[in-house]
């Protein structure tokens, strides 16, 4: 049975409905991304659904060393603070390095683990002793069943709040591929999944000095992942993405959201109602 784990009103897992983490890849600028967050406020409160806010302080994996990485931790987290407060809603963000933990447990409610850094067992230790939820992006080189190392190393200091999250396994040149079995499998831990559909869609360095995207095939990995009877849903999202300064092509536009959602939630509906 997978467990429950409530972040403000959003609770993962226990057959409870669907939750959705999505914002912008990386904080913009403070407008944009408040105007992200009203909406998908708005949205998940109508739909009766949870909502957990994301957005990264810092990219610090990026294709190229010109690329865009957000604000920095210290007005990145300031940020994510005022929409916490502003909208009520939990936040989640990236930590990179163990400077990051600390000043970051402080403000946001999950503390996000890379996909590159999922087997960094300092990290993965330090976010576990923050009491903080965590949730593990499974790297692009793991199978699913190495997740329980993971999830050992953060339930070694006392924390079972851990979430893991699917974002692809890697193809080789500039592809990932998503095996939903993966979904399956990482839920025999016992913890609530979480399936990165956005991430998946990457071509990662596809651009050559960016990564590529296919965001046309969002809809239907999300669909399909749903139909496992997953926990959770990563949607990145913004006003333009043609225009967004970091994963534009594989963000949603915020247009394209709550006919998508609503499309997904029902087929959610049918899954828990079965289990």
């Amino acid at each position: 049975m997978v467990r429950e784990i409530t972040v403000g009103n959003a609770v993962f897992g226990g057959g409870r409905p669907l939750v959705l983490i999505a914002g912008p890849c990386a904080i913009e600028e403070e407008g944009l991304t408040l105007r992200i967050a009203e909406f998908l406020k708005r949205l998940t409160s109508d739909l009766g659904i949870g909502l957990v806010f994301k957005a990264s302080y810092d990219k610090a994996n990026r294709t190229s060393v010109t690329s865009f990485r957000g604000p920095g931790i210290e007005e990145g987290l300031r940020i994510l603070e005022r929409v916490k407060r502003d909208f009520d809603v939990p936040v989640i963000s990236d930590v990179h390095d163990l400077s990051q933990v600390a000043p970051a447990a402080e403000v946001l409610d999950i503390l996000q683990i890379p996909a590159f850094l999922s087997r960094q067992t300092d990290l993965l230790v330090a976010a576990g002793e923050t009491g903080r939820v965590v949730n593990v992006k499974k790297g692009q080189f793991l199978a699913p069943w190495d997740m329980r190392n993971a999830v050992g190393k953060i339930e070694s200091t006392g924390n079972r709040q851990i979430l893991l999250t699917e974002r692809g396994a890697s193809f080789g040149y500039n592809n990932l591929v998503t095996d939903m079995r993966s979904l399956v499998i990482m839920r025999e831990t016992g913890c609530p999944v979480i399936f990165d559909a956005t991430h998946s869609v990457q071509l990662p360095g596809g651009a050559g000095t960016s990564s590529g995207g296919q965001r046309q095939y969002v809809g239907a990995l999300s669909r399909a992942a749903v139909a496992t009877g997953i926990d959770g849903l990563f949607w990145e999202v913004h006003e333009n993405p043609d225009k967004a300064l970091c994963d534009g092509p594989n963000s949603l536009p915020l247009g394209d959201v709550p006919k998508m959602l609503k499309e997904i939630l029902a087929i959610d509906a049918i899954v828990k109602e079965s289990n």
